[in-house]
């Protein structure tokens, strides 16, 4: 979601939401102040879980329904909402103090427990109670499960939810009389093994080495995180317990709850995470509790196995950073007050704030979560929002313009600009791949006829000539700038490519496409010149290399027979292809106004027969080395083959001009020029001059 504040803007996560089920006087019961329901809401609203629903309960409680973001987990609990609660109002959080003794043997002596799956079970705790005597809850205790909406049982199996729904941590309790070897083993499950779950109706599923369970010697006895079995279910016969503390891979959890379409109050919140730090505190509760309720002799420990417990984290946030993103002038100070109530551990150094994140806050990880809780708490209401909104127009250039210009450029010389899909069969793919390059292969049925991300936007524009050249278009001029992507080697490479086809006459086509070319590079770069060395390629003939300055950017040239034939295209058609990665980083250029010329041009037109492997570049090269006194420039008119000119041989016309800035020029004065460089292209070339 995204807020705006003094036309700033925020940032705020997103999550899944989801209902949690509270009462009114249960959330009193950890506020020194008491509040009423309905100031409860508009609290909890306020603070990011809006109410859904209320209902009034017969003894005057109220229950309420808040709608949940998955990431707070922490919220998952009475406890939680009343944090919240008193980090919005200035309350005091009063939070339970279990008391308890043991006096029975040590746990080590009575159980053992073995965890094969530490990654998957982080930590598992257990703890053991003798000698206890199940009864009926205490009203108070059945009260609380009722009004929240569940089906009081025995005052042991309450107690375990009270735990759940006061503090957020799901907790087990085994009759540990019926668990076969007096030992807990956390592993995954065999495929095929049964498994008989708690609740009425309830049948046996079988598991897979997917699912995650918690084991006696012989069989599961819970699937981890989700339910408990009922072969070890405790009843009023029940004397001896062995209590389960643990957290389980949220995603574990998750997979084998939606694979056996079991779901709990349990499995609800180990998909939102639960830390090993808080196992100790809510198996601290739910001993008092049980102790208190059932009686009993607590043996001495607890067992944990898994892996070690993590370390706190720690998040810095700039004060002057939140006071922009906010937009709104708070103290570090008053930020310091705004993240204490809820239980961050931090301090100001400068500007600097530091903060170790409690434990139940596992969505906490960056300085703009810092920001999100400061804003949250101190309350968007109180962000006073400036009705107007200063706009400015952002500079001409970068990437963006440069792609711009470039597109509107061709658009200029008649060129269509077309958007189409990157994945392009493989026959079409590997016609365009080149030595030691493979295409990148999506591996999606839905893409069977065209797997491939292709290796040029060539193939993709020659599906669009051909689409239009089947219905009666014979001449086109089409243009994309998109992504190519290819393996070469095995490195996964993927460049922006601008690429342009012309149907054009096969003698000309070659020199029209380069000119297109020249006008994209002077765009991109203007100081630099552009060289075409001829190259190989497998569907370009003839071909060759774009260089702008010396740095290869692309190639050029006319399709090969064999892809004309291969798309069934009617025309010749002539391609050029830029890569365009790294080269509009500094657009615009820096463009240098110069004033028009003051005196007249001579102008001389020579044309050469030259062999068909003389290209321009080797004219143009001869010439420019020759330093020609008053050479102002020289161009291409145009190449002729056919009557009077000799098989493999062409005649190719060029265009000097001489110019004086002082003075005009005599003709005789260029004479002398002129005999040079035909000299030159005689003897460099072996070029014959025609009459």
């Amino acid at each position: 979601m995204n807020i705006i504040a003094n036309g700033l803007l925020i940032l705020v996560r997103i999550a899944i939401l989801t209902v949690m089920l509270v009462t009114a006087n249960w959330i009193n019961d950890y506020l020194q102040e008491k509040i009423s329901a309905s100031e409860q809401a508009e609290l909890l609203t306020a603070a990011g879980f809006p109410l859904e629903d209320t209902v009034e309960l017969p003894d005057g409680d109220i229950r309420q329904d808040f709608e949940m973001t998955s990431n707070r987990g922490d919220c998952t609990c009475h406890v939680g909402l009343a944090r919240e609660i008193a980090a919005a109002t200035g309350n005091t959080l009063v939070e339970p103090t279990p008391s308890f003794e043991s006096a029975g043997p040590a746990v080590e002596d009575v159980t053992s427990v073995t965890n094969e799956e530490p990654e998957l079970c982080p930590m598992y705790s257990a703890r053991v109670i003798q000698d206890i005597n199940v009864t009926e809850s205490p009203e108070w205790l059945a009260t609380k499960i009722a009004n929240r909406g569940d089906v009081p049982r025995n005052a042991v199996v309450d107690a375990t939810n009270f735990v759940l729904f006061e503090l957020g941590q799901p907790t087990h309790v085994f009759d540990f009389d019926k668990l076969e070897g007096g030992k807990i083993i956390v592993r995954r499950a065999k495929d095929g093994e049964e498994f008989l779950p708690l609740g009425e109706g309830a049948t046996s599923i079988k598991l897979t080495s997917d699912d995650l369970v918690i084991a006696d010697a012989v069989k599961p006895v819970a699937l981890a995180g989700v339910k408990g079995g009922a072969d070890t279910a405790v009843s009023s016969e029940t004397k001896n317990i062995l209590i389960e503390t643990a957290t389980f891979n949220p995603v574990t959890v998750r997979n084998s709850s939606r694979r056996h379409k079991i779901s709990s109050d349990s499995s609800f919140r180990f998909e939102r995470g639960v830390s090993p730090l808080q196992l100790e505190s809510s198996a601290d509760r739910l001993t008092g509790l049980l102790m208190e309720l059932a009686g009993g002799s607590l043996c001495k420990g607890a067992i944990d196995a898994g892996n070690p417990l993590p370390e706190l984290i720690t998040v810095e946030m700039r004060t002057d950073v939140c006071k922009q993103r906010l937009g709104v002038d708070i103290s570090g100070e008053e930020m310091l007050k705004v993240l204490a109530p809820l239980g961050f551990n931090a301090s100001i150094n400068g500007d600097v704030i530091t903060s170790t994140v409690p434990f139940y806050r596992g969505d906490i990880h960056r300085e703009i979560d810092l920001i999100e809780e400061v804003g949250r708490v101190y309350g968007y209401n109180n962000i006073p929002i400036v009705d107007d909104l200063e706009i400015r127009v952002p500079p001409f250039g970068g990437e963006s313009d440069g792609r711009q210009a470039l597109l509107n450029a061709l658009s200029g010389m008649g060129f269509l600009e077309c958007i189409t899909h990157s994945l392009v069969s493989m026959e079409a793919a590997e016609a365009f791949l080149g030595d030691g390059q493979r295409p990148l292969v999506l591996n999606d049925e839905r893409a069977s006829a065209t797997p491939a991300l292709r290796p040029s936007i060539i193939p993709s524009l020659l599906n669009v000539r051909k689409h239009n050249a089947d219905h009666g278009s014979s001449s086109l001029r089409l243009t994309e700038l998109g992504s190519v992507f290819v393996i070469d080697g095995d490195l996964h490479e993927e460049h922006t490519e601008l690429t342009f086809i012309m149907d054009a006459d096969e003698a000309q086509g070659i020199n029209e496409i380069r000119g297109v070319v020249d006008a994209i590079c002077a765009i991109i770069s203007p100081e630099e010149s552009v060289t075409i060395e001829p190259s190989e390629s497998a569907w370009l003939s003839p071909s060759g290399v774009i260089n702008l300055g010396s740095k290869p950017v692309g190639t050029i040239g006319r399709l090969s027979s064999a892809i004309e034939s291969q798309w069934d295209l009617p025309s010749t058609v002539h391609v050029a292809s830029i890569r365009l990665t790294n080269l509009l980083e500094h657009f615009p250029p820096v463009n240098q106004a110069s004033p028009l010329p003051s005196q007249p041009a001579i102008e001389r037109d020579v044309s050469l027969i030259v062999s068909e492997d003389v290209s321009w570049n080797n004219i143009q090269s001869c010439v420019n080395n020759l330093d020609v006194q008053f050479l102002e420039g020289l161009l291409f008119v145009t190449t002729f083959r056919g009557k009077n000119i000799d098989e493999g041989k062409k005649s190719i016309t060029i265009r000097l001009r001489f110019r004086d800035e002082a003075r005009t020029l005599r003709h005789e004065e260029v004479d002398g020029q002129m005999e040079d460089v035909v000299n030159a292209l005689t003897s460099s070339c072996g070029a014959e001059i025609r009459s």
